[in-house]
């Protein structure tokens, strides 16, 4: 018995008598007693009721594979080899790992509750506490080399809106090159990481961070919001959540391995935050007006020479100040 199938049990925050779990976990009650101070040692609140059991006193919103595979349409969940962690280094490097093994056709899938080494573009650390958000990572492999990857954040970014557009969630804008806004504050930031030949087949794993429940974090150095802050009407299920990003995400890289960015370029200049703003780079070397991006997803900005293209690699933008 793990803690994690130990927290499947008590997630709906009802009384588990140490019998039922005993019986549900196949151990004996000792082991269920063992398994609640382990519990309790990563600072899940159990409490004990004499004479019934044991419940949580705050109720978990849960990962759980078979949920989320069930809320998938059926050409797509075959393809899909999901993998759910109570806590992994980085769920990007799960799926790197999966890849290896991946038959041709199969969709590997990584979701971690926790991330002890999440990470963001540039190396920066992606703060990752647990029960609260969605950290979920799925490869895939592309033909045509490198440069037919062209513009495939921006691809996952329309794919994350069109999955929350699918929840009713309002007022969502995307920050080129791969972050997504809620009422002007990050809700989720993409990691794409490559691995093959400049010509041939890629490995590719595309990671997505998206705040669902979290309220409040230290060491975040941009504005933020949860889904959950920005919507507190709503209850959010991460089950449901994950389930709509995978079926977005697989249905749309399968569209970009056929037709390329252009095919998604007017749904992502619907979107941009920056589009007829001012802008500038991180370094301040560049600055003009925000004219979205071209077929290639390289962003446009219009200056005193012109328009000049930008690569997603080589600079972030912030609106000008």
């Amino acid at each position: 018995m793990t803690i994690h199938a130990l927290l499947a049990l008590l997630a709906d925050g009802e009384i588990h008598s140490g019998q039922s779990i005993a019986s549900a976990l196949g151990v004996s009650r000792t082991a269920v007693w063992k398994q609640i101070k382990r519990v309790q040692a990563e600072g899940y609140e159990v409490e004990k009721i004499r004479g019934h059991g044991y419940r949580l006193v705050k109720s978990i919103d849960f990962l759980s594979g078979p949920r989320i595979l069930a809320g998938l349409p059926p050409q797509i969940s075959d393809r899909i080899l999901l993998q759910i962690f109570s806590e992994t280094d980085s769920t990007n490097t799960e799926v790197s790992r999966m890849l290896v093994a991946a038959e041709p056709g199969q969709i590997p899938v990584c979701m971690a509750n926790r991330q002890s080494a999440g990470r963001g573009r540039h190396g920066r650390v992606w703060q990752s506490p647990g029960d609260d958000n969605i950290y979920l990572s799925l490869g895939c492999r592309l033909a045509g080399g490198y440069s037919a990857l062209d513009g495939l954040s921006l691809v996952v970014g329309v794919s994350l809106v069109e999955a929350l557009r699918a929840l009713e969630v309002p007022h969502l804008a995307l920050k080129w090159p791969n972050d997504l806004l809620l009422n002007g504050a990050k809700l989720a930031g993409v990691l794409i990481e490559l691995r093959g030949e400049l010509e041939g087949a890629v490995q590719v794993v595309v990671g997505v961070g998206l705040n669902v429940h979290m309220q409040g974090q230290q060491d975040i150095d941009q504005t933020w919001t949860s889904l959950a802050q920005a919507c507190p009407e709503r209850r959010w299920v991460r089950n449901e959540i994950a389930a709509g990003l995978i079926t977005a995400l697989t249905a749309n890289i399968d569209a970009f391995a056929e037709r390329g960015f252009g095919a998604f370029r007017e749904a992502w200049q619907s979107l941009d935050v920056f589009s007829g703003c001012a802008v500038s780079s991180s370094s301040g070397e560049l600055s003009g007006i925000g004219r979205g991006v071209d077929d290639a997803g390289n962003y446009l900005i219009e200056g005193s020479g012109g328009i000049e293209a930008v690569r997603a690699g080589e600079l972030s933008l912030r609106a000008a100040s």
